[in-house]
């Protein structure tokens, strides 16, 4: 989109409204979803496009996510009545991890059974993916399922192609 010496007039305007028009959008993109969605999409989850520190933080802010989610759920009700006999009852309270413990490591394996598949094929669709997966990674894909159905779509590329046919 460099400007050179032998583009007429007219390619110079366009080169120039187009890169304004691109950098506008650029303010008005949701970076934080989009390389969310990428993370989730078996297809592109080894996060090639971005660098290693930005991965990081895509992976922690999936890792957020989750806990967040985790967090949401319903506790489970205490009346539940237990079938063990009293005198097991103390020594399974000090065996006992606290809840935080557990849904850090739940979600730690979580994420890294999920980064340990395979990439799929680039014709593999993400979403029929996730459906024959989601026994193996279920808060993963219910996470996948949000993110995922975004639904893209490509008016405003198609304007301004049409735009810049009218300029030419």
């Amino acid at each position: 989109m460099e400007v050179t010496e032998d583009d007429p007039a007219y390619m110079i305007k366009f080169k120039g409204t187009l890169a304004a028009d691109m950098e506008g959008r650029k303010e008005k993109t949701n970076i934080t979803w989009l390389r969310v969605a990428t993370a989730l999409d078996p297809r592109f989850k080894d996060l090639k496009c971005l660098s290693k520190p930005d991965r990081a933080e895509v992976w922690g802010t999936v890792r957020a996510l989750l806990r967040e989610r985790e967090m949401e759920r319903p506790a489970q009700p205490d009346n539940q009545v237990t079938s063990a006999p009293p005198t097991k009852k103390p020594n399974l309270m000090l065996a006992h991890e606290s809840s935080s413990d557990k849904e850090e490591d739940s979600t730690e394996q979580c994420l890294e059974r999920y980064k340990a598949e395979p990439l799929t094929g680039i014709d593999d669709c993400p979403q029929e993916w996730w459906s024959t997966h989601e026994g193996a990674h279920s808060e993963m894909a219910r996470l996948a399922r949000k993110y995922l159905a975004t639904p893209a779509t490509s008016v405003p590329p198609e304007r301004l192609f049409s735009l810049s046919g009218h300029v030419v």
